[in-house]
């Protein structure tokens, strides 16, 4: 009996799943709320994977599986959802991870994002990077800040993704969205492009090399407002991983660039709620005076005392995010210490947090 992707997709949706997994050897597996969770049928065999995989793939992604081992890119399954879709080869056969992407975009509000970041994203240039770990929901925050243009401004917007993920439909701004490999041979050449386009706001779906890299701030500093996602797990980090991707002689000059074009880094990462579901926990940097003297001046080991203190400017660090989501109950002590940058003093913080409770609990008792 074939298994059918329609059937599979259609469970996705319907249980919110995040992610469909198939690889030959185990029944299909939905990730639900950051947990894998098996469905009750068959276990694949390798036809049954290699006919799912067909039933989906464009020809040139088959051929790139073919040269190079596996294939990206995005697909509508009607008006449910989209999906993006990874295949590859593994011990010689084919697997799949499908990523369900909503139709809906929700709120900077909804999504609980800072709200010092519609300030930032409202500004007329500069460099606004969003990171974190895969899965974290960089491309849905993304999504809703590039959406709440769209709602809010007569902009030329220009997005470039390797898959389109989240499809815009123009609104106040124009959008126009190019995928690499599809659209546009790659990144850096799209940045280039993009530029004679007059755009007010390029997104660059992953600044992944230093040509990307080196385009994105040249495209800040030239009067536009660019977006731009690293797989870093916090602010200071992210600066960091910026600089050290450029050979030595370039890295004073690049520190200086940077210091100039760089307006905000949002740092996030997903924690499951005690009651299911995920939710996401931020660390904000905003660029002021101070902090843009510390990224010249090589001196970002200060950056991170810096947010704590930028309370007036809306930073937030992500260790405070995660202690929030903890007294507030919303999140389990456990699951945020795992996601906690310094989860000895984090953990030290909430010890200290339940003993005033239960002090105040003990008055209480009086």
């Amino acid at each position: 009996m074939a298994v059918l992707i329609d059937k599979l997709l259609q469970t996705v949706v319907a249980q919110k799943a995040s992610d469909l997994h198939i690889t030959v050897g185990q029944p299909p597996t939905l990730r639900l709320g950051g947990r894998m969770r098996r469905l009750e049928t068959k276990v694949l065999e390798q036809d049954d994977v290699v006919g799912l995989m067909k039933s989906i793939t464009p020809e040139r992604g088959q051929q790139e599986l073919q040269e190079v081992g596996g294939c990206d890119f995005g697909f509508a399954f009607g008006d449910a959802a989209r999906f993006r879709v990874a295949v590859f080869k593994q011990r010689g056969n084919i697997g799949m991870v499908l990523r369900q992407i909503p139709n809906d975009f929700l709120s900077m509000e909804e999504l609980g994002l800072p709200p010092a970041c519609k300030r930032l994203i409202e500004r007329p240039r500069g460099l606004f990077l969003v990171t974190g770990p895969t899965g974290s929901g960089k491309s849905t925050s993304l999504a809703s800040m590039i959406n709440f243009l769209n709602e809010n401004h007569d902009h030329h917007m220009i997005t470039i993704e390797d898959p389109i993920e989240f499809y815009h439909q123009h609104k106040k701004s124009i959008v126009n969205q190019r995928e690499v490999g599809v659209d546009v041979p790659s990144f850096p050449e799209a940045i280039r492009r993009a530029l004679r386009m007059d755009p007010d706001v390029i997104l660059v779906g992953e600044m992944r090399d230093l040509a990307t890299i080196e385009a994105a701030i040249t495209a800040a500093e030239t009067g536009h407002v660019v977006f731009g996602t690293l797989h870093t797990n916090s602010a200071d980090g992210t600066i960091n991983r910026i600089i050290d991707v450029f050979p030595e002689t370039q890295q004073a000059q690049i520190r200086t660039q940077l210091s100039m074009s760089l307006i905000g880094v949002l740092s996030q990462a997903l924690v499951p709620r005690a009651k299911g579901g995920r939710v996401a926990a931020h660390e904000l940097l905003v660029v002021t005076p101070a902090i843009a003297h510390l990224i010249r001046d090589n001196k970002i080991f200060r950056i991170l005392s810096m947010i704590q203190t930028g309370k007036k400017d809306g930073m937030i660090l992500l260790d405070d995010s995660l202690f929030r989501l903890w007294k507030t109950r919303v999140c389990d002590e456990k699951e945020v210490l795992l996601k906690a940058q310094r989860p000895d003093e984090l953990s030290k913080r909430i010890e200290a947090a339940k003993q005033t409770m239960s002090d105040f609990d003990d008055d209480d008792d009086d």
